[in-house]
């Protein structure tokens, strides 16, 4: 079936130009840590080509809601489709969908023992089958795009955290995923090495990436989102556009936490 065209590339922080069909959709979806509702009735779509920035205080339910996408956490109630597709339980049919949904996460998830170039061609050997010197190829295009192409024979613990982070999203970008989920990127990381991660991603985000992104970074919020998806006590209090969430927030819980951000 032939792919849709990719959304236009556009400025970091715009509205797509043209928002693109639903690719990611959550319906009624619940889930409990124990006696912790963590999720209550979620309801979210993400279309095509959209930035949706989830934030929230600590413990408010927004890792958990990016890990239910490629599957990580398990719903108990609702629905979770990504591309049309609801999310297969196990087997070859869940490999295939985390191929199709990348995830950086907060602490990168490299194999130590895996120079940088191998860490970013496994999956282009073992999963989309690519030859040695394509999946090579294809690698040092990615290393050179996040700017760690000159680091790709060392291993992680050779690098700094943002290169480690760098290389994760490589490694997420070499399965062409349809969509990017980033789980607090920038959270373990030093304050100097935070913007050379967000720096990609806000150029992901203009070249039309489709992407959820759980970050307390709310620069990268009103620079790079198209929506921003406020969560408290595991529910979607409200959802808008950046300069509309960031200026006039509707809810008393979202003015609350901007009170105590955006003054320090």
């Amino acid at each position: 079936m032939a792919q849709p065209d990719p959304a236009p590339a556009r400025e970091p922080g715009a509205a797509p130009q043209h928002p693109g069909d639903p690719l990611v959709v959550l319906d009624h979806v619940d889930k409990h840590f124990g006696a912790l509702h963590v999720l209550q009735d979620i309801n979210l779509t993400v279309r095509r080509g959209e930035v949706v920035v989830v934030i929230g205080p600590s413990g408010s339910g927004k890792s958990t809601l990016c890990r239910t996408i490629n599957r990580l956490e398990t719903i108990e109630s609702g629905t979770i489709t990504v591309d049309g597709v609801p999310l297969p339980a196990e087997g070859r049919a869940l490999a295939r969908l985390r191929a199709d949904v990348g995830m950086v996460f907060q602490s990168f998830n490299l194999f130590a023992h895996r120079t940088v170039l191998q860490n970013v061609t496994l999956g282009l050997r073992k999963v989309r089958r690519l030859g040695a010197a394509e999946a090579k190829e294809r690698a040092m295009a990615l290393l050179e795009r996040v700017g760690v192409a000159s680091q790709a024979d060392k291993l992680p613990a050779q690098l700094s955290g943002g290169q480690q982070q760098r290389v994760a999203i490589a490694r997420a970008l070499a399965m062409e995923p349809k969509v990017m989920l980033f789980d607090e990127p920038t959270s373990a990381l030093d304050p100097e090495m935070i913007n050379e991660v967000l720096d990609v991603m806000t150029a992901l985000a203009a070249e039309g990436m489709t992407m959820v992104v759980v970050t307390h970074e709310m620069g990268f919020a009103r620079r790079a989102a198209d929506r921003v998806v406020f969560m408290d006590g595991g529910a979607i209090v409200e959802e808008a556009a950046p300069e509309t969430f960031f200026t006039a927030p509707r809810s008393d819980r979202a003015r609350d936490f901007l009170s105590k951000i955006l003054t320090h």
